[in-house]
């Protein structure tokens, strides 16, 4: 029974070098200068931490952070950006957590999206943070890949392990 897994990944050695581009970046350009701007990524937590002197800078600091990602395609889904906070001396941080895996409640609005298509011979389940969906066709999984990458759900999705 041909079947294959949805998934929710992060190349997290893409990340690194996204982080350390904006870093230098950062560290070069004229308009950031003296303004104690970095950008850090804090991998055993899985998040990046942006710090500045300005609320503007910060700012400024994301979008080339976000550019960095962007070229190293990595999805900006998988990035989730907290608030901005006032840090001692009165500097502004923002830190952003990495994102990876499934939820069980964007499994769940999945496994709906799936079941919604009304295909039949459709099964999909869950298994850890990914979804394994199996049908008794190849068009089927392809027209459910199709689907699925139409739609918005807030995550970065990957299809792998597709077997026959």
């Amino acid at each position: 029974m041909p079947s294959f897994d949805i998934v929710s990944e992060i190349d997290l050695q893409e990340v690194r070098n996204a982080v350390d581009q904006a870093s230098r970046e950062v560290a070069t350009r004229f308009d950031f200068k003296g303004t104690d701007t970095s950008v850090t990524l804090h991998e055993k937590e899985q998040r990046i931490e942006l710090h500045s002197s300005t609320e503007d800078r910060c700012k400024a600091a994301r979008q080339v952070l976000e550019e960095k990602l962007v070229k190293r395609k990595v999805s900006l889904k998988s990035v989730d950006w907290g608030d901005m906070e006032e840090a001692a001396g009165a500097t502004a941080r923002q830190q952003a957590r990495l994102v990876a895996g499934i939820s069980s409640d964007k499994a769940k609005e999945l496994n709906k999206a799936i079941k919604a298509m009304g295909l039949k011979g459709v099964n999909s389940q869950t298994q850890g943070e990914q979804l394994r969906v199996s049908a008794k066709k190849r068009d089927d999984l392809q027209a459910v890949i199709a689907n699925l990458k139409e739609g918005d759900y807030g995550i970065p999705l990957q299809f792998n392990n597709f077997r026959d």
